[in-house]
C-alpha cells in the first residue's frame, strides 16, 4: 500500500456565458495583486507619488503579461505561433471544425515575464526619472509570493508535472496519467514562498544598509537557482527539449542567475 496523493481536480470552477473561470486565472491574478498591495505602502515610504504608483502598476503588469505569454511563444513554440499570431494575443485556438473557441491562456513563460518586467521598469523609470536599480529593488522583494501563486495555480491544472518516482510525497496526476510523479509544482513553489520571506526580514533590517540592486539581484538569482535544479525532476515540456542536454528552462536561467549574483555583489561592494 503506498500514500501517493492522487490530483484529479477540475481547473475550471464554473462556465458563465460560455467563459470558464478556472482556478489558474484566479491563482495568477490574485497573486499579482497580493504583491502590488504590498509593495504599494513600500513605494509610497520611498516618496513615490500616486501618479508614479499607478504608471508603474500599469507598465508593471503589461510587462509580465505580455512578456510571459511572448515569451512562452518564442521560447517553446515559434513555429506555430508564427503561423497562428492571431492565437498569441487572444485568448483563441483554430479547433478543427474551423472556427475560434475561447480557450483562455494556454502558456505563459516566467522568463519572459521576468524580461517584460524588467523593460517595463526601465521605461518607467526613464520617463519618471527614477532610478532603475531602486525601483527592481522594490518589484523583487514581493515579486516570489507572486511565483508562488502562479504555480499553485499550475498544480490545480495538472501542469509542468515531474518525472516518475516512489517518493512518499508523490503526486498521482490523474489527468495526465497513473504514474506516481514528482509535484514539481510544489517544490517550486516552497522555494518561492521561501525567498519571499528571506526578502521581506532582510528588506525590514536592512533596507537602508544594503546598496541598490541588491534585492533584485539576490531575488533573481534564487528564483533561478531554484528553477535550474528543478529542472531535472520536471518532464520536458516540448519535443524539441528531448534532443538538449538541459532544457529551455534551464538555459534561460543561467543568464539571470550571473546577472543576479553580479548586483548583489556590486551592491555590497558599494555600500562598503
Amino acid at each position: 500500500m503506498n500514500l501517493f496523493i492522487h490530483w484529479n481536480i477540475d481547473p475550471e470552477i464554473v462556465k458563465i456565458f460560455g467563459i470558464s473561470v478556472r482556478y489558474y486565472g484566479i491563482f495568477f491574478v490574485g497573486g499579482i495583486l497580493l504583491a502590488i498591495l504590498m509593495m504599494e505602502k513600500m513605494a509610497k515610504s520611498q516618496g513615490f507619488t500616486q501618479k508614479e504608483w499607478d504608471k508603474l502598476t500599469l507598465y508593471g503588469l503589461l510587462g509580465i503579461v505580455l512578456g510571459a505569454r511572448l515569451g512562452h511563444c518564442l521560447f517553446y513554440g515559434p513555429g506555430y505561433f508564427l503561423a497562428h499570431p492571431v492565437e498569441i494575443f487572444l485568448p483563441m485556438q483554430r479547433l478543427a471544425d474551423g472556427e475560434y473557441h475561447f480557450t483562455g491562456f494556454q502558456g505563459l513563460a516566467s522568463h519572459g515575464g521576468a524580461l517584460g518586467l524588467i523593460l517595463a521598469i526601465a521605461l518607467f523609470t526613464y520617463q519618471t526619472k527614477r532610478k532603475v536599480l531602486v525601483t527592481l529593488d522594490l518589484v523583487a522583494v514581493v515579486t516570489p509570493i507572486a511565483a508562488f501563486f502562479i504555480r499553485m495555480a499550475n498544480l490545480m491544472n495538472s501542469e509542468i508535472i515531474g518525472k516518475p518516482t516512489d517518493v512518499p510525497w508523490a503526486f498521482v496526476f490523474e489527468k495526465v496519467d497513473m504514474l506516481p510523479r514528482h509535484p514539481s509544482q510544489l517544490y517550486e513553489g516552497i522555494a518561492y514562498l521561501s525567498i519571499f520571506v528571506l526578502n521581506i526580514l532582510l528588506y525590514r533590517k536592512y533596507k537602508d544598509k544594503i546598496g541598490s540592486g541588491f534585492y533584485f539581484g539576490l531575488t533573481i538569482a534564487l528564483i533561478f537557482i531554484a528553477r535550474f535544479f528543478i529542472e531535472f525532476l520536471k518532464e520536458r515540456q516540448v519535443a524539441f527539449e528531448e534532443s538538449m542536454t538541459m532544457d529551455m528552462g534551464q538555459w534561460l536561467s543561467i543568464p539571470f542567475v550571473l546577472i543576479g549574483a553580479y548586483l548583489v555583489w556590486r551592491s555590497l561592494k558599494l555600500k562598503k
